[in-house]
């Protein structure tokens, strides 16, 4: 037996496996895909040279000043208040002044490549709702930092990455439970074989769930997706609509193995420590550059580092750091889906519905890009790469039980 397995292992050609899978996605279709991925490596440059170009006028004609001064004289000794009125205030005029933008990026672009499935309205909705939970979060971590700058003039940056920790994984716990129903309905998934089969996957690799949920995302968008959400108490197992709708129950339970690799891993925990160690150092080059901005630009009316207007000055700084970053960030994330590829492969035994799961992400991420721009600009691994890692595994364990 060991023998005919090892044969037929033998004969199986992985890369001309990965070669079929990818021919069967060409022509205008793949050219459209790697178009629209491939913009969204300038969308990266122009989102940051939009966003500091409208907080540097905020900057430069001294609104972040006026604003700062008018909060101050209307919330008296309270600077806490002043802060949170600020940051309010600059959040409201930097957002309606980059709508125009959003509403190209996030509406029309995703229109012209055929990944939305709103009409204006229902699109504005969504971005409404979000600017609604957006806003006051943000205004209140920004008066938490500015409070804690106020204590610990020198230190303060130390102390705001670890309440970033905090925050995150606030966030994570109650985003199943109190934010994510706000833009999608889930509903128990109906009984079937495939809901057996997610469960038992889940429940043996000790994810505490009873359930399935299906998200109606369809809403909003064509892309399939999938997730195991939350902390402890709010862990839930969910799939979009759109992968239900391929009636792949292979392909869809590779993609629950996968999701359910990011739980059982600890991927939300390491997720959580790296990129609150990448916002430590964010924060510590804030420290380093802020005052020495505002000592050269008098002009900007800011009075120093608590003043709240600095936030405006600091936003420039890490909207600089985080696009040098990009790489890192990038694979960061690129390096947990990898791992949880290989769990998904070795939990649901599908390789075969794996790839074709690539192949139908690929509609919308390109599927062989140079190792230049998967190393940059993939937060995830590549189609090539993913198609090539499946049938890799399955030549592995051609002839064994279980296969799917």
């Amino acid at each position: 037996m060991i023998a005919i397995v090892a044969t037929a292992a033998a004969a199986f050609d992985v890369d001309a496996a990965t070669r079929a899978y990818l021919a069967t996605f060409n022509g205008a279709a793949r050219a459209k895909s790697d178009a629209y991925f491939e913009g969204g490596y300038w969308l990266i440059l122009w989102n940051a040279v939009v966003g500091i170009g409208i907080t540097w006028t905020f900057l430069h004609f001294g609104y972040a000043a006026r604003l700062s001064a008018w909060a101050t004289r209307v919330t008296g000794t309270r600077r806490w208040l002043a802060t949170l009125l600020w940051a309010v205030g600059f959040l409201v005029v930097t957002s309606l002044a980059g709508f125009p933008w959003t509403t190209y990026t996030d509406f029309f672009r995703e229109h012209q490549y055929g990944m939305s499935n709103q009409n204006f309205a229902q699109w504005l909705g969504d971005w409404a709702k979000n600017f609604a939970i957006g806003t006051p979060v943000s205004a209140l971590i920004v008066t938490a930092i500015i409070a804690g700058v106020r204590r610990s003039p020198h230190r303060w940056w130390v102390y705001a990455g670890a309440g970033t920790v905090v925050v995150l994984a606030f966030f994570i716990a109650v985003g199943p439970v109190l934010i994510e129903p706000l833009f999608n309905k889930y509903t128990p998934m109906a009984a079937s074989p495939l809901r057996t089969d997610i469960i038992r996957l889940a429940q043996g690799n000790g994810v505490p769930v009873t359930n399935v949920f299906v998200a109606n995302a369809s809403r909003q968008t064509s892309r399939v997706s999938a997730n195991v959400a939350g902390i402890g108490p709010t862990a839930r197992v969910a799939l979009s609509d759109n992968l239900l709708n391929t009636h792949d129950d292979a392909g869809t339970l590779a993609v629950m193995g996968h999701e359910t690799g990011h739980y059982v891993l600890n991927h939300i925990v390491s997720l959580i420590v790296g990129f609150s160690l990448i916002i430590v150092i964010g924060l510590a080059v804030v420290q380093a550059a802020v005052p020495a901005l505002i000592a050269r630009n008098p002009g900007w009316g800011v009075t120093g580092i608590i003043d709240p207007a600095a936030v405006a000055v600091a936003v420039i700084v890490l909207t600089l750091f985080f696009l040098a970053v990009t790489p890192i960030t990038n694979s960061l994330i690129r390096f947990h889906e990898s791992q949880a590829d290989i769990f998904g492969l070795n939990a649901a035994r599908a390789p075969d519905g794996f790839a074709r799961t690539a192949l139908r992400l690929g509609q919308y991420r390109k599927l062989e890009p140079t190792p230049f721009e998967e190393a940059v600009f993939f937060d995830h691994p590549s189609g090539y790469t993913r198609i090539h890692q499946a049938m890799a595994w399955k030549a592995a364990h051609l002839g064994e039980p279980g296969m799917q």
